[in-house]
């Protein structure tokens, strides 16, 4: 055989390889499309008809919820949000701010905006954290559900957030990030699922993610929405549609939901604790969660479910700039690296069910390996291209046709999404985003590729990171 004969033989066999992984992806795909489909016209029926809201703010029995959100660095914006975490509406909630060590002034404008002094306080250490210096409360009766926590700097979202599963007073705790701004029943959407589930413990319940770029606030709470006019966001923007609308809604169906993320979730306090709590040493600290208390629930024979919840409920400012981007998508690889390491023993296994025979499974070949597999795929038909051996017909056709799906399965979620919930006001600003699939798969997927890759290197030498600073901008205003 010579070495024209074995480039042949290795094409084919890379370009069968290649069609078969392709076609895997976009069955599920459209499989997840059908399921969401049925999972958010359900939501949307049921909560036409259905008054809940109403007998959960007149009932006693309506279960306390704590609402936890870890601070670093935040003085641009951390009055504002706070003050839309206070005015959530529901019958017995809490607040709890942790300081994670800022550098700048985040602690005083809280001590001055909310009247706070240092008070001594049952702080039940459950998680190890690093120390906790303080806790606040206000002499201002109108702000008693707040709680401010100051510790020392964790290098890590989950160690401040773990210490304030440690001094939250109820069952279930919501875990923002401070930065967010929460629709006002929020908490009266996340509840429904536990209370609706009459034979499985709902141990987390997600909810939509969408960008705050671009939107309006008043006073905290969100106005307007609007696409974002920087492409970058926008771009995120049309993903996070995508990622939640069609993505987890269509694994909520099937109880195969892969994490919930860390912008907005509600947990099973206990079955946190006892699963450990957040991991302070992984970069993806709310899918690391998810599979511990999955597995914390499957080796003690709990019947679990998670869901999600296709309405819109937090709005979270997304890089604006590439240096930003890049740094948050290299952690979120490195993170996903981390968890496929940690967790590879449930791979495949029966006694994990849904998590160990789907959902993992599905995140090794389809999210890890991913952008593994386009890089070497570029490479490799560049170097067919030089040896002259690629098959250009069948290369082009595979090209046209992911791309042309990728647009249609994208496009498909935005509309759907603006269909059932009119969240845009014109069908321009619609129109806005469906653009935004044609060049994705030019200007935007590619900086994904790369980004990721740079992150498993830096799971695999090693690399040390840190919970960096975001750099917010702030949230806008009402425009008059």
């Amino acid at each position: 055989m010579d070495e024209r004969d074995i480039w042949d033989w290795t094409g084919v066999f890379f370009e069968s390889t290649i069609f078969i992984y392709g076609l895997v992806l976009l069955l599920v795909y459209a499989l997840l499309a059908i399921l969401s489909f049925y999972a958010i016209r359900k939501y949307t029926q049921s909560a036409s008809l259905s008054d809940q809201h109403h007998d959960l703010l007149a009932s006693p029995l309506a279960p306390g919820i704590t609402v936890l959100a870890p601070a670093y660095n935040e003085g641009l914006t951390i009055i504002q949000n706070v003050r839309s975490l206070m005015t959530l509406n529901y019958p017995e909630f809490e607040v709890i701010i942790v300081n994670d060590g800022s550098a700048d002034d985040t602690l005083e404008k809280l001590v001055e905006e909310f009247d706070l002094i240092k008070v001594d306080f049952a702080y039940n250490i459950r998680i190890i954290t690093q120390p906790v210096r303080g806790l606040y409360k206000s002499t201002n009766p109108a702000y008693s559900k707040l709680l401010i926590i100051d510790k020392v700097n964790g290098k890590s979202k989950a160690d401040a957030v773990n210490a304030g599963i440690n001094a939250a007073a109820y069952d279930y705790f919501v875990c923002t990030d401070v930065d967010c701004i929460l629709h006002t029943d929020t908490l009266l959407e996340l509840i429904k699922p536990v209370l609706q589930e009459p034979k499985k413990r709902m141990i987390a319940v997600g909810a939509t993610l969408r960008l705050a770029n671009s939107c309006e606030f008043d006073e905290g709470v969100m106005v307007r929405m609007r696409p974002p006019q920087q492409w970058l966001p926008r771009f995120q923007e049309v993903e996070y549609i995508r990622s939640f609308v069609l993505g987890k809604m269509g694994w909520s169906r099937i109880n195969s939901v892969p994490n919930v993320s860390g912008g907005l979730g509600l947990f099973d306090k206990e079955i946190a604790i006892r699963a450990g709590g957040y991991d302070s040493k992984s970069f993806g600290e709310d899918m690391e969660l998810m599979f511990r208390m999955c597995r914390f629930s499957k080796d003690n024979g709990i019947n679990y479910a998670i869901r999600y919840i296709p309405k819109t409920l937090c709005w979270t400012e997304g890089p604006a700039s590439i240096k930003i981007f890049k740094r948050q998508r290299t952690r979120w690889a490195k993170g996903l690296a981390q968890l496929m390491y940690a967790h590879f023993s449930m791979f495949l296994r029966p006694r994990y069910g849904r998590m160990g025979m789907v959902v993992l499974p599905y995140n090794f070949f389809f999210e890890l390996l991913a952008p593994i597999i386009e890089a070497v795929g570029v490479v490799f038909y560049v170097l067919m291209a030089i040896f002259g051996v690629i098959n250009w017909p069948f290369a082009l056709l595979l090209l046209v046709f992911v791309y042309t799906y990728a647009i249609m399965i994208t496009t498909l979620a935005i509309v759907w999404d603006q269909l059932a919930f009119r969240y845009y006001r014109t069908w321009r600003e619609v129109g806005q985003l469906c653009i935004m699939p044609f060049f994705e798969f030019l200007l935007y997927h590619p900086m994904i590729v790369v980004f990721s890759l740079v992150g498993y290197w830096d799971f695999l030498t090693g690399k040390k990171g840190a919970w960096g600073n975001m750099q917010r901008q702030g949230f806008g205003g009402v425009k008059k």
